[in-house]
C-alpha cells in the first residue's frame, strides 16, 4: 500500500510538471538562455481572451519592475471607478465684496488635480501641435471683465489643496527630478508642467549659453555644467527638485546649435499659473494690490483663510477617456500620477493614518482589485506611472487585470482602444514595425534602465490574447533587448 501511495505521488508531481513544462516553448528557453539574459529576471505570460486558458507561462509570478506598464492598473481602475465621461474643473471664483468694479479680497484659481490646463496633447491637430496651447487665459480675462472686477485689493491665489504638497514620489531616483517626464503632479497644472530651457551651443568641448525659457520664470537660477559635444545625440540632463528655484544642466548637447532645446519642469506650477494669471490681469490694465501666491505657501505662514467664494468661470477637462489615451498611448508621467491621486479622492482615512495623496490612490486600486477577485499579492505600487523603480508587477497579474478588462468591464472596448497599435503608433510605433504583428497588436510598453516591459492584446486569425512581459536586468543595449523581444512574440505568434 505504501509502495502504491509513493507512485501515485511520483506520478502525480511528473504529470504536473509536464503540465508546466508544456507551457515553456523552445524559443522561450532560447530566449531566456541566451548571453543577453545573463544575470536578467525574464516573466511571461498569455492567456486566451475567449476561455481565459493560459497559452504560455514562464515565472509568470516573478515581481519585477514595470516602468510604463503599470500606467495599465491605474488607467484601467480609473475607467472602473470614474467612468470615461468624467471631466475635472479648474474654476476662477472670488472673495470679499465686489463693488464698483473693486474687490475688496481675493481672486482664485481652484483646482481639482486636472492635468491638462493649456496641455499640448489636446491640440486641433495632435500631430504638429497646432493650436494655441494658452487658448484658456482669454476665456478667463473675459469673464473676469464680464464679472465687472477692474480693481483687486487682495492678492491672485491659486487653490491647489485638493492634493498634498507631494508633487512626486520619493521612491524616485534624482535623475528623474527636474525632468519633462518627472514632472510633479498638483492640484493645479498647466502646460503639462513642462519648461523649455533654449541653449546656444558652442564649439565642442565649450559650455553652451542660455538663450531663454518657455514660459519666462524669472526667479529660476540655472547652474550651467553642459559642455558641448560633436555628436549629434542629446546626453543631457536637467535636474532639480520640487518648489526649488535652482535647477542644475548636465550632461553633452550637439555642438554649434542656435536655439537648442531642453526640456525640464516647472518646479511650482500652482505659484507660476497664479503669477501667469497675475501678469496677464495688468497687462489688461487690472490694478491688483497684493502679490500672486498659492495654498502652499499661504498655509506655511499661516494666513490660508478664504471667505465665502463667488464662481466667475469654470474651465473643463477632456473627458478622462481622452486622458487616459495619451496615458497608455504616448506614457504621459504626469497625467498617469494626477489620475491615481484623483482616485485616491474617495478613500477615507482610518483614525489617526497619515496617507499621501499618492497612498490614497493605491489604497483604492488596492481596494477595488480585491473586491473584484485579483490576487494582490504581487502588485506593490508607489505612484501611477511606473516612473519608480520599487514598483513590481508580475505578468501574471496584469493579465489577470487585461482579462478582466477584456471579459468583465463594461469600458472594455474603451480600454483597448487606449492602447497603441505596435508598428503604427505611439510608444510602440517602431516595435514590430513591418512584421505581421504590425496593427495585430495593442500594447503598453515600459522602458528604463535594464527594465523592458510590454503588456496588452494581439490577434491572431480570429482568436484574441491578453499578453504580458517584463525582462529586468539583461546584459545588452536597450534596442539589442528589443529586437529579441520582437523575434521572441513574432515566434510565439
Amino acid at each position: 500500500m505504501e509502495i502504491r501511495r509513493k507512485i501515485l505521488i511520483y506520478t502525480f508531481v511528473l504529470v504536473t510538471l509536464w503540465g508546466v513544462n508544456a507551457q515553456i516553448p523552445q524559443p522561450v528557453k532560447q530566449f531566456v538562455g541566451s548571453e543577453k539574459m545573463k544575470g536578467a529576471s525574464f516573466s511571461l505570460q498569455v492567456k486566451d481572451l475567449e476561455s481565459g486558458n493560459i497559452l504560455y507561462s514562464y515565472d509568470a509570478d516573478r515581481e519585477l519592475t514595470p516602468a510604463s506598464v503599470m500606467k495599465l492598473v491605474t488607467t484601467a481602475t480609473a475607467l472602473e471607478l470614474l467612468g470615461e465621461e468624467t471631466r475635472f474643473p479648474t474654476t476662477l471664483l472670488y472673495d470679499g465684496e465686489l463693488k464698483d468694479g473693486v474687490l475688496t479680497g481675493n481672486l482664485y484659481i481652484k483646482g481639482s488635480g486636472d492635468p491638462t490646463l493649456g496641455s499640448a496633447h489636446f491640440a486641433a491637430d495632435r500631430a504638429t501641435y497646432t493650436y494655441d496651447q494658452n487658448e484658456f487665459m482669454p476665456e478667463w480675462l473675459f469673464a473676469v471683465k464680464q464679472a465687472g472686477i477692474r480693481k483687486i485689493t487682495g492678492s491672485v491665489i491659486a487653490d491647489e489643496s485638493i492634493f498634498d504638497t507631494e508633487g512626486i514620489s520619493p521612491k524616485w531616483l534624482v535623475e528623474d527630478l527636474g525632468s519633462y517626464y518627472g514632472a510633479g503632479s498638483y492640484g493645479l497644472s498647466v502646460f503639462d508642467n513642462i519648461l523649455k530651457v533654449y541653449l546656444n551651443t558652442a564649439a565642442p568641448g565649450r559650455s553652451p549659453v542660455l538663450a531663454d525659457t518657455e514660459p519666462v520664470i524669472p526667479s529660476l537660477r540655472f547652474h550651467n555644467y553642459l559642455v558641448s559635444s560633436g555628436n549629434t545625440t542629446d546626453s543631457s540632463y536637467v535636474i532639480g527638485f520640487p518648489y526649488s528655484e535652482d535647477r542644475f544642466l548636465y550632461g553633452t548637447v550637439p555642438a554649434n546649435r542656435q536655439k537648442y532645446l531642453l526640456r525640464g519642469d516647472i518646479p511650482d506650477p500652482p505659484l507660476f499659473l497664479a503669477q501667469y494669471l497675475y501678469e496677464s490681469l495688468v497687462k489688461e490694465g487690472m490694478k491688483i494690490e497684493g502679490e500672486a501666491t498659492n495654498y502652499r505657501l499661504l498655509s506655511l505662514a499661516g494666513r490660508w483663510d478664504p471667505g465665502k467664494q463667488t464662481e466667475i468661470v469654470t474651465t473643463y477637462s477632456p473627458p478622462l477617456i481622452d486622458i487616459i489615451q495619451i496615458i497608455n498611448e504616448r506614457s504621459h508621467n504626469l497625467f498617469a500620477d494626477a489620475v491615481i491621486k484623483m482616485l485616491g479622492l474617495s478613500y477615507k482615512p482610518k483614525p489617526g493614518e497619515v496617507v499621501s495623496s499618492f497612498g490614497k490612490g493605491i489604497k483604492v486600486i488596492e481596494n477595488y482589485w480585491k473586491s473584484e477577485g485579483l490576487d494582490l499579492t504581487h502588485l506593490h505600487m508607489a505612484d501611477g506611472s511606473g516612473l519608480s523603480v520599487t514598483n513590481k508587477l508580475t505578468a501574471g497579474f496584469t493579465c489577470d487585470l487585461l482579462l478582466y478588462m477584456a471579459k468583465k468591464s463594461p469600458y472594455h472596448e474603451s480600454f483597448r482602444q487606449t492602447l497603441p497599435r505596435a508598428g503604427i503608433e505611439g510608444s510602440v510605433r517602431n516595435f514590430l514595425k513591418g512584421s505581421s504583428l504590425q496593427g495585430n497588436a495593442r500594447l503598453k510598453s515600459g522602458s528604463m534602465s535594464a527594465v523592458k516591459g510590454y503588456a496588452g492584446y494581439i490577434t491572431k486569425g480570429d482568436k484574441q490574447y491578453a499578453v504580458a512581459l517584463f525582462v529586468n536586468n539583461y546584459n545588452c543595449d536597450g534596442r539589442e533587448i528589443t529586437k529579441e523581444i520582437e523575434k521572441l512574440l513574432l515566434t510565439l505568434f
